[in-house]
């Protein structure tokens, strides 16, 4: 079993070492989540230091996204996040990526059960650190990595889900194209992301770090990836898109 300091890792993070393209020799995770990009070179990838981002990186911003998360989930149709189209196999392997503090996480964990993984991927720290410490258990595991170099090897994940995650990341194509490369065959993803339709490109929060979606943007990057049965639905700005991936 591998080791850090004498001791041996959460089942969780055990099992998602065994799923990493490059695993580390010492991994970190003394703040309870595998942590993949300290001491790394930060110029290897961009990063979004954008205000709303750097609020959401922020111990405030985590626990109000949190909450924010919660109270959307129960009012509006829209945040009601589509466990049950996902087909996630029990005991198979789910993946959040920018799963912030882990609630969507620990609902993957659910429909995977006792024998499958949940993991959950995130850049922040004040949002991975709230995560472990609410919802990190047996098979629900969290990485601090990069979505747009997931570190996950080739077909390793049953299902993918991303939310108000996109639009955050400063290449969501790259992001499109990582969740792809880690979903098995026949694996499905789930997308919601924020949506101007044809105003979408005169809607420029750049200082903000922000961005916004045309109608068929995501679904047309998806289907250019490969994936299949491509669907999006709009709920006012924002936009759900499902494909399975061929």
């Amino acid at each position: 079993m591998t080791e850090i300091s004498g001791l041996p890792l959460p089942p969780a993070l055990q099992r998602a070492m065994t799923l990493l393209r490059d695993p580390p020799s010492n991994p970190d995770t003394s703040r309870g989540y595998l942590d993949l990009l300290r001491g790394t070179d930060a110029s290897d990838t961009s990063q979004n230091t954008g205000a709303i981002q750097r609020f959401w990186a922020s111990s405030f911003g985590s626990m109000f996204y949190d909450n924010a998360q919660v109270v959307a989930r129960r009012l509006l149709d829209a945040w009601q996040h589509p466990i049950d189209w996902l087909d996630i196999p029990v005991g198979g392997t789910a993946l959040d990526v920018g799963c912030g503090p882990g609630s969507i996480t620990a609902s993957l964990a659910r429909a995977v059960a006792a024998d499958g993984l949940a993991l959950g991927v995130d850049v922040s720290e004040p949002m991975l650190a709230r995560a472990v410490r609410i919802q990190a258990g047996p098979q629900v595991g969290f990485l601090r990595a990069d979505a747009q170099r997931l570190p996950l090897r080739d077909s390793t994940v049953d299902a993918v889900i991303s939310i108000a995650v996109l639009q955050l990341i400063p290449d969501p194509v790259a992001a499109l194209g990582e969740m792809g490369r880690v979903l098995k065959p026949g694996g499905r993803v789930a997308l919601m992301v924020p949506t101007a339709g044809s105003a979408s490109r005169m809607w420029l929060p750049a200082k903000a770090g922000v961005r916004v979606f045309g109608d068929d943007e995501i679904a047309d990057t998806l289907e250019a990836g490969g994936f299949t049965s491509v669907r999006a639905k709009n709920f006012g700005s924002i936009q759900w898109v499902r494909g399975k991936r061929a």
